[in-house]
């Protein structure tokens, strides 16, 4: 097994993909939160002292799909064209998906990842004056298309699915 960012001498380093020929790319990454009942409630009626926790959480996941090149070093610099993040609140948790697009020369599963991670944050932030045992669980990439290793994707049915379209 050999990992792309190291050397055949073990070294870090970022991948050259200068020759690579941009094409269109899509992922995306899903999160859970484990909060209180009240928390739940708070956030479907409306009441979190903070205000509107859910758009404050989206936008916070499209800014960071942004800034995953200031995050991760290794990262390369990519176009984001297309950043979407939905939260629902379920019954026994908070969900979360991210869908990131570009077309450009490598993929935007980090980009995904990252704005589920930070919309999480923004929610975990936002609530953890009324329940500070809220956590983070369940995060991970689901669905990767484009580029030369194709399309990939996993079944979680117990996160949360896809938007239906508008």
């Amino acid at each position: 097994m050999s990992f792309t960012h190291l050397t055949h001498r073990g070294e870090a380093h970022m991948v050259d993909v200068t020759a690579k020929t941009p094409t269109v790319r899509e992922a995306a990454a899903i999160g859970e939160i484990a909060c209180s009942a009240e928390v739940l409630a708070a956030l479907r009626e409306g009441r979190v002292p903070k205000g509107d926790v859910l758009a404050v959480a989206r936008i916070a996941g499209i800014s960071a799909a942004k800034k995953v090149p200031e995050l991760l070093p290794l990262a390369h610099t990519i176009g984001v064209h297309g950043a979407k993040v939905d939260v629902e609140i379920r019954e026994e948790h908070i969900a979360l998906r991210a869908e990131v697009r570009t077309a450009d020369r490598t993929g935007v599963e980090m980009e995904a990842l990252t704005a589920v991670s930070v919309a999480a944050l923004a929610i975990i932030d936002m609530v953890k004056g009324v329940d500070r045992s809220a956590y983070i669980r369940r995060m991970g990439i689901v669905a990767k298309s484009g580029g030369r290793s194709g399309d990939w994707s996993r079944e979680l049915p117990h996160l949360v699915e896809a938007a239906p379209e508008e």
